[in-house]
This record gives structure tokens, sequence and C-alpha cells, in this order.
């Protein structure tokens, strides 16, 4: 990432590379209307680009790095954004007391490229959060690499995941079949699993 804008905005390569196909999953996934909370947001880029694509929606973007909240209201700033976007919320979803900072019901939770880069009971709080906070019909969709029954999809995979744990021994590539097991015992009900390019996957949940 760097921040080469003159000002607190952060550049992920990869978001412009993915935000197009991840915005087509979520075209269909997603209600035309309501607050959607996204997770882990990062620069934010995503963020303005799902609320200029889907101008119906209220994208809330929050992250629980600091420097990520400010690129995250750099880019809604630069993007002209201020009146239909809110500015960023320091969340870590690991906080039993996070919900407490949504002033709105939140219809949709979307988590990109999240659960590789955090240790796993980041993604048990995920799931758990999200089905506490998401009403009856509300979806949960998460972007990522994922492996299935214990096996990586591709070679890339795998030297990725090594990659993951030579960084921190806490991340690495999560198995679906363990992620749709949590999320059945929280509550959730998979809904869609959309394969994607890059070797990763989208996977909806329903409330």
């Amino acid at each position: 990432m760097n921040s080469s804008f003159g000002d607190e905005r952060l550049f992920f390569p990869a978001t412009q590379r993915n935000r197009a196909p991840i915005g087509d999953v979520l075209a269909e996934q997603l209600q035309c209307t309501g607050l959607v909370l996204e997770i882990a947001s990062g620069s934010g880029e995503h963020g303005v680009s799902f609320q200029k694509r889907f101008p119906k929606l209220t994208w809330q973007c929050s992250d629980p790095d600091p420097e990520h909240c400010r690129s995250i209201d750099a880019w809604i700033r630069h993007e002209q954004l201020t009146q239909q976007m809110p500015a960023a919320l320091m969340l870590d979803v690991r906080d039993p007391d996070w919900l407490e900072q949504l002033q709105e019901p939140v219809q949709a939770v979307v988590a990109i490229n999240l659960l590789h880069i955090s240790a796993w009971d980041c993604t048990t709080a995920l799931l758990r959060q999200s089905a506490a906070l998401l009403p009856s019909g509300g979806k949960l969709c998460v972007y990522g690499p994922f492996s299935v029954d214990g096996r990586h999809v591709s070679a890339s995979n795998i030297s990725f995941d090594a990659s993951l744990h030579q960084s921190n021994p806490a991340w690495g590539v999560r198995d679906q079949t363990t992620v749709l097991r949590e999320a059945c015992e929280a509550g959730l009900t998979l809904q869609n699993i959309a394969l994607m390019p890059a070797n990763n996957r989208m996977i909806t949940w329903i409330r």
C-alpha cells in the first residue's frame, strides 16, 4: 500500500483488480436500499466504489486501524460522497460492545480480505456478531481465499498460505468447510458460494 496522493488516502492495488467482480456478486445478493456495514474496510477504496455503484444503499465503512479510518474519510471527501456516506467507524469485530456503535439497523455485513489476515477469533466473532446484528433476511458476504476440506484449490494458494504463516503464525487461508460449520452454529444459513478470479470466493449467508 502507499499514500502518494498528498493527503491521507491510502492506495491498495488489489482493490483496483477485484472491486468490479466483487461488485457484480454484491449486486446479486444485496437489497436495493438500506445500510451496509463493511468490516475491516482498509483504505476505503472498496467502500467509495460500492457507494457510487449502489447509490440507494448507505455504505458504512469501519476498521480497527486509525490510519485506515483516516484514509476512508479522505476517500469519502475526495469522491465527494460526504452527503451519502457516513464517516468511518473505528471498530474491532472482536470487541463485544461494537454493536452499540451502530445508530441504524443494518441490512447486510460485508467483509473483504479479512479472514486470512486476522486471527481465527476474528472469523468466529464476525460470524457470531453478524448473526446477532442482522435482521431476518439480512446477508453476510465474505470474500477471500479459502481451502476446501483441508485442501488448497491452487498451487498459488499453497504459496500464499505459507507466506501468511511466515508473516504471522495466526494468519492463514481459512478452510471453507470449517467456516461454514461455524456460521451454521452461529445461526447463519448458507445461500451462495461464488467462484471469483484469482482463486478467491464470495460466500453469502442469510440470517
